[in-house]
């Protein structure tokens, strides 16, 4: 019978510890190239940040094993996949006491990677990808050249902005290294607009990622494509969430495929947590509550934003205003907000009148 699960301890299986500067790691085979990322010349697509496998803990004391076998988390009704139970039980409860010790050693290191992070607004939660790359070492090397606690490659580095030379490596710094990565994470959520994509992406390269979509007939799902990527990319995907339930005991956006977050959180919260908008942005913005039937190429078009742009600020906008709510937040740069308020009953004349046709609003 299998013994109860406690989320108070855990600490990596001792031979993952081995992959750190004596190169004893896993093997890893570079990704080969691929897309380019939107806003960085992403040249990871040639070779991945290479991985130092590791896991971690968390202090509450509670028996998951029912939550784990019914596929809920009971903390807030977030579903694990089905596909997952399985791994993270065998994850928690094979990695042992000693990532209790991480909880409290490392909160300033996470207090620091969390306030990056909402900067360039990204979820926290994306701060356990240090822990199963590097376990927050800032010297762990990988067998690849990967350096730091992020695991970046020297090009990829320097193309996110990081010092790497004989004399200075940036990627050993905490705060640097996370702004890089920050960047990085943020590029590639516009790119595959799925967290668990993004991790994937992070570990085995973009490259791998599309290849593993093309192969599988266009899906993006996760649990769908698992075996067309790399057996490694795979894991580092199921250990991220193990390390995930391990710390927050619950589950998030970021251990969810997309389609599973629109099912489990709805619609219209989801747009909320995938908006994602730098402190800077958010500070800059101004919001105003909208119903009747909008349509966001008219308003992009009355307030001469890019049609992209305005849908990091109001995801899936087109969607709630036609379902049963008909009613958003929305949400736009200060300027921006003034001219929709000056123009509103024109844009909503020019959206009522594509509904009706069918058409598209000129440029």
């Amino acid at each position: 019978m299998k013994r109860k699960l406690f989320i108070s301890g855990i600490l990596g299986l001792g031979w993952l510890c081995m992959a750190y500067s004596n190169d004893n790691g896993i093997a890893k085979t570079p990704a080969n190239g691929g897309k380019k990322l939107n806003t960085v010349v992403l040249s990871q697509q040639f070779e991945y940040p290479g991985k130092i496998a590791t896991d971690s803990a968390d202090p509450k004391e509670e028996d998951l094993n029912t939550a784990f076998t019914l596929g809920y988390n009971s903390a807030n009704g977030i579903r694990l996949n089905p596909r997952a139970i399985s791994f993270v039980q065998d994850y928690m409860e094979k990695n042992g006491e000693d990532l209790r010790k991480m909880k409290s050693w490392a909160k300033p290191y996470f207090n620091m990677i969390d306030g990056i992070l909402k900067k360039y607004g990204l979820p926290s939660e994306l701060k356990y990808l240090c822990v199963i790359e590097s376990e927050l070492k800032s010297t762990a090397t990988s067998w690849a050249g990967a350096v730091g606690p992020w695991q970046l490659m020297p090009q990829t580095a320097r193309d996110l902005g990081l010092r790497v030379g004989r004399g200075v490596d940036e990627r050993k710094s905490y705060a640097k290294s996370t702004h890089a990565a920050a960047l990085y994470l943020r590029d590639l959520y516009r790119e595959f607009g799925d967290w668990l994509l993004v991790i994937a992406a992070y570990n085995g390269g973009p490259a791998n990622v599309y290849s593993a979509i093309k192969k599988c007939q266009g899906s993006r799902n996760f649990w769908k494509l698992q075996n067309y990527l790399p057996a490694e990319t795979r894991m580092h995907v199921k250990k991220f969430i193990g390390t995930h339930y391990i710390f927050e005991g619950q589950g998030s956006v970021t251990t969810l495929t997309k389609a599973e977050v629109t099912e489990q959180i709805g619609i219209t919260a989801t747009h909320l947590l995938n908006r994602r908008l730098t402190t800077d942005e958010l500070d800059n913005a101004k919001s105003t509550e909208v119903s009747g039937k909008y349509n966001s190429a008219a308003i992009a078009k009355n307030i001469m934003m890019d049609l992209s742009e305005f849908n990091r600020y109001n995801p899936d906008f087109d969607a709630i205003m036609a379902s049963n709510d008909n009613a958003y937040e929305l949400k736009l740069p200060a300027d921006k907000m003034d001219l929709f308020i000056a123009n509103k009953y024109i844009i909503l004349n020019e959206s009522v009148q594509m509904m009706l046709t069918g058409a598209t609003v000129g440029k």
